[in-house]
């Protein structure tokens, strides 16, 4: 179909891309040179440079029009530089599509699906597209311009990296060596190609290091940041580009939102990966380490997948053992019976065994559940794993590839691998563990919507410049020397739980635990007897305390896994690796762990998606048995729930449902329930906690005749009212906040009830009278001061001022008499301080004798300066005086 308003006359027309970069522009202009009477159609640029550039230094130089002012039905050749993809050549789709156009292309990027065929085609492996057209304007001896040979040149210059590129060729030095001599302006060059960051896109330099994640895809890790901007971003390539030098990363994407447009920009330095063919199925395109792609009508989700689809496709796999193996590996001697080792398949939740002879250091076979549970059927458990293991040994070295793991296990149908180094079994590839693996990297990652099982490849994160940012120099410091310590020992270190939750939530931090691959004890010894800290040490458990001159406290533990004989028991402690040691813990939140080794100190391992769980703001279970086995977790998935404004997952939240069904909690230590709930009450407003906690009908585990009704939450709103203000006084006199909640809640019980409660809890002595006396004893005189007519201060000191602040705090919140709360607020505040000046030898030198009158002139005294008639020393001896003298005391 022609076009209309026709005012350029031509049989000839150059284009190149869309989004066109400094290789195309001056591609488009040397093609010009070599095709006299031309017309370049420009397909416009996303770089401001590119478009000031050209907009404001050269467009003279161009003989160019708009496609609406072309004749298409009169074109009879297009000529298509820097780009064969038809996907990226949209502004001549109807030239492509006509019948008798000749078409000739120059590029030197590799074939791809989607290519342009031409009639005549010039296609090398070059630094630049600009760099093919040069060598032909030399051959034909065509001089550009100084100002074309800058063009021309800048081109070379970009896409070679200033010639730093692996793609940089022989013939690129010499081009750009021919276009000097024609007089290119090196200082114009290198203002285009040396690019420093302005101080705007700063913002956006750290938010791409803020949001990137590690990906290992058959064994590469491909680092990639996913932001949006509501507006476009300025050179964006060159600030993806700071990002790879900065980090020295071998490859990158950055998926961006700008606009309302997505854009990928990929950098890549290995040769396992060609982002070009990758970003090829976004219709994008480039070379083997530098490539883009505009994507329309997608969410940044969607492409995110997409692209981790493509990757898992199209990176070549270099995975090996060492990073597919779990560590440590779990055996079991030749003369240890089968029903010992039914249990240790129980115990760790495998399915096979590796049978090892621990005197000779021998692999000897493995035993699988089948083979136990068939030896329990037919009651020959008690015999040794020797009479019924598999003997066929394999084994592979923890440097072997996928290939020959895939070899090994499928092929040679073998359920169990070992990896074994110089004699020593260092780890074990299951066939679980492979399948996983290759289910893993042949679909697209998808969210496991059961929240369940355990990632084999953890997502790595570097978050360096965070713990740099969030951190105070002595505590960076801190986990720099204890990094540098464990790595002087052989030992991997990593900061966990936590610690790392709170700092990229950028809470306050308030407890450092490390865990050591290894032996934490060791490690602890070693680094006190280095600093000078004290430590304590827990054999038991394999942990240590050290303690600082400060009084700074960190916890240090040796990776351990844990398993329970019994559902709600204490757990049996083994030592472990990392994997395991995070596999243990309560939800995916508390999972991270950053490794604190010189080599890779600052970077982030997720497991578990506990980094988007924490974006997402939702608590998630690891484990199905997780409630099973400690039904504590369900209060503190509750607690953190409630602390961090978090929603707690369906799947998780119908576990819970579970274990209260089937009454986990009747073999549960009540002393851990009450722990449990002390930390609640002690959380600044618990109230949407016990909120939940009645959802799910838990105060019945308490006590199934405790009821919270609508008036009881009115009780505890006016406790968080009453315990903030305490806040606001800033009065430095600790007491049991959580006491005060659990006052609250018992309110309307029975004494009969509250005390069942405490012995359901085992609350400690002093702990019951506070649920139990005490708080009835507050409660009674309460009901007396505000049932008296009149109450004076000294009447309303003598009735308080044997109650503790907790006692105090609770009244006030009982009260609903607004002038009973302001009384009883004055007496705590001001009232309950007042102390006489006078002392007991101040009595004696007015003439009076110790015994019982001191106590009763004092206490006269204390009530006058309740009532304020006495201001000072001289007036309570004077007080005194008259006192004693109007009583006969003295003279």
């Amino acid at each position: 179909m022609s076009k209309k308003n026709t005012t350029i006359e031509t049989d000839t027309v150059i284009t190149s891309h869309i989004n066109a970069d400094f290789d195309a522009i001056a591609s488009m202009l040397a093609a010009q040179k070599l095709y006299p009477g031309s017309v370049i159609i420009f397909p416009g640029s996303q770089e401001k440079s590119l478009r000031d550039f050209f907009v404001s230094s050269t467009s003279y130089l161009f003989n160019m029009a708009d496609p609406d002012t072309i004749d298409f039905s009169q074109i009879s050749k297009l000529v298509i530089v820097d780009t064969r993809q038809k996907g990226r050549l949209t502004q001549v789709d109807e030239l492509l599509n006509k019948k008798d156009i000749k078409i000739d292309i120059y590029d030197h990027h590799p074939d791809m699906e989607g290519d342009v065929t031409g009639s005549f085609e010039i296609l090398r492996q070059t630094g630049a597209t600009v760099t093919i057209l040069s060598s032909l304007l030399q051959k034909k001896k065509i001089i550009p311009s100084p100002e074309e040979a800058t063009i021309m040149a800048l081109g070379i210059y970009e896409d070679t990296g200033l010639f730093t590129y692996s793609s940089t060729t022989k013939e690129d030095l010499e081009q750009a060596a021919f276009l000097l001599s024609c007089g290119a302006n090196l200082n114009t060059i290198v203002s285009f190609v040396v690019k420093e960051i302005k101080s705007e896109q700063v913002t956006w330099l750290n938010e791409l290091l803020n949001e990137m994640t590690i990906h290992k895809i058959n064994g590469v890790d491909i680092h990639m940041s996913v932001i949006s901007s509501p507006a476009y971003i300025t050179d964006l390539a060159t600030i993806v580009q700071k990002v790879v030098r900065m980090e020295n990363l071998d490859i990158f994407f950055a998926i961006v939102l700008m606009d309302n447009k997505i854009t990928i920009i990929a950098r890549n330095r290995i040769p396992e990966v060609d982002v070009g063919k990758i970003l090829s199925g976004f219709g994008g395109g480039g070379h083997s380490y530098a490539a883009s792609a505009k994507v329309d009508n997608k969410t940044l989700a969607q492409v995110e997948i997409m692209l981790i689809e493509q990757l898992q496709k199209k990176v070549k796999r270099i995975q090996i053992a060492k990073n597919l193996m779990t560590s440590p590996a779990i055996t079991i001697e030749p003369h240890v019976t089968c029903k010992t080792a039914g249990n240790l398949m129980t115990r760790y939740n495998i399915n096979t065994l590796l049978v090892v002879d621990k005197k000779k250091n021998s692999y000897e076979g493995y035993i699988t559940r089948q083979v136990i549970e068939k030896t329990l059927h037919h009651k020959l458990s008690h015999l040794p794993v020797e009479e019924y293991m598999n003997s066929e040994i394999s084994y592979i070295s923890s440097a072997a590839d996928v290939t020959q793991i895939e070899n090994i296990i499928i092929e040679g149908k073998h359920r169990i691998l070992p990896v074994i180094d110089d004699g020593w079994i260092k780890g074990v590839i299951t066939r679980t563990d492979l399948l996983n693996y290759l289910v893993e990297h042949s679909k697209a990652l998808k969210r496991n919507e059961t929240e369940l099982g355990i990632k084999k490849n953890a997502k790595k994160r570097p978050i360096e410049n965070i713990l740099y940012q969030r951190l105070d120099a002595r505590i960076k410091k801190l986990l720099q020397n204890i990094g540098k310590t464990g790595a002087e020992l052989g030992y991997n270190l990593f900061v966990v739980g936590g610690f790392v939750r709170d700092l990229l939530l950028n809470r306050q931090i308030d407890d450092i635990d490390i865990v050591v691959e290894g032996d934490g004890i060791e490690f602890a010894r070693l680094y006190a007897k280095k600093e000078g800290c004290r430590i304590n040490t827990y054999k038991k458990f394999g942990t240590a305390v050290m303690i600082f001159s400060d009084n700074l406290k960190i916890d240090v533990a040796s990776a351990r896994l844990e398993y329970y004989k019994t559902p709600a028991a204490l757990p049996i402690v083994e030592k472990s690796s990392i994997k395991l040691d995070l596999a243990r813990r309560d939800f995916t939140i508390n999972t991270l762990a950053i490794s604190l080794n010189p080599d890779n100190f600052g970077t982030m391992i997720d497991y578990f998606g506990a980094n988007r769980d924490l974006k997402d703001k939702t608590i998630r279970i690891i484990h199905n048995l997780s409630f099973v086995e400690d039904p504590t977790r369900i209060f503190r998935a509750i607690k953190f729930s409630n602390r961090f404004g978090f929603k707690i997952g369906k799947v998780t939240s119908n576990l819970i449902k579970n274990a209260i069904k089937i009454d986990c909690f009747k073999n549960l230590s009540g002393l851990r329930v009450l722990s449990e709930l002390k930390q609640i009450f002690e959380e600044e407003n618990p109230i949407p906690a016990i909120r939940t906690l009645q959802d799910y009908g838990l105060e019945k585990v308490l006590h199934k005749r405790l009821t919270i009704i609508p008036n009881t939450y009115e009780l505890l709103e006016s406790v968080n009212k009453t315990l903030s203000w305490h806040d606001l006084l800033y009065i430095d006199e600790p007491y049991p906040r959580w006491s005060v909640y659990f006052m609250a809640l018992l309110n309307r019980c029975s004494y009969e009830v509250c005390e069942q409660i405490c012995n359901r809890l085992n609350v400690p002595l002093k702990e019951r009278g506070i649920l139990l006396e005490k708080r009835y004893r507050a409660e009674k005189q309460l009901y007396v001061i505000e049932s008296s007519l009149t109450y004076t201060r000294q009447n309303l000191y003598w009735a308080l001022i044997n109650f503790k602040t907790e006692y105090i705090l609770y009244m006030m919140a009982l009260s609903k008499n607004d002038g009973t709360r302001k009384a009883i607020s004055i007496f705590y505040t001001h009232q309950r301080s007042i102390k006489p000046y006078m002392k007991g030898k101040d009595l004696i030198k007015i003439g009076l004798s110790p015994g019982p009158v001191f106590s009763t002139i004092l206490k006269q005294i204390l009530n006058a300066k309740l009532d304020g008639q006495l201001k000072t020393k001289k007036e309570e001896i004077k007080f005194a005086e008259e006192y004693a003298k109007k009583n006969k005391l003295i003279d």
